[in-house]
C-alpha cells in the first residue's frame, strides 16, 4: 500500500461515526424531574384536601348544615356537597392565611 493510499484510507476512517457517541444519550436527569413532578401532584392533592376541609369547617362555623328537626345537630349529607363560599380559592386562601386557630 503507497503512503497515497494511506492517506485515503485514513481519511474515510476518520469519517466513520464513532460508535461510543452514536446513539444520542440524554443529559436530562428523568429522577430529578419525576421527583418534581411527584411533589407537584403532592401538592396538588394536599391543596385539595385543604380546600375540602376550609369548606366543610367554614359551612359548620356558619350553620349552613344544620340539622331541621334536630337544631344542635349537623346533617352529614349536607356536608359532602355544601359549597359555603363562592370560589375554591377563597377556602386555600383562607387555609393558608390563618394556621392558628381563631379565638
Amino acid at each position: 500500500m503507497t503512503d497515497r493510499e494511506k492517506g485515503i484510507m485514513e481519511a474515510f476512517e476518520a469519517l466513520e461515526p464513532d460508535e461510543k457517541r452514536l446513539f444520542n444519550v440524554s443529559n436530562v436527569n428523568h429522577l430529578a424531574w419525576s421527583l418534581v413532578i411527584l411533589l407537584a401532584i403532592l401538592a396538588c392533592w394536599l391543596a385539595a384536601a385543604l380546600v375540602n376541609a376550609e369548606n366543610q369547617r367554614h359551612a359548620l362555623m356558619t350553620k349552613q348544615c344544620q340539622d331541621r328537626v334536630f337544631k344542635e345537630e349537623v346533617d352529614k349529607t349536607c356536608l359532602l356537597s355544601v359549597r359555603s363560599r363562592e370560589h375554591w380559592w377563597q377556602h386555600l386562601g383562607y387555609g393558608l392565611g390563618h394556621l392558628t386557630p381563631e379565638k
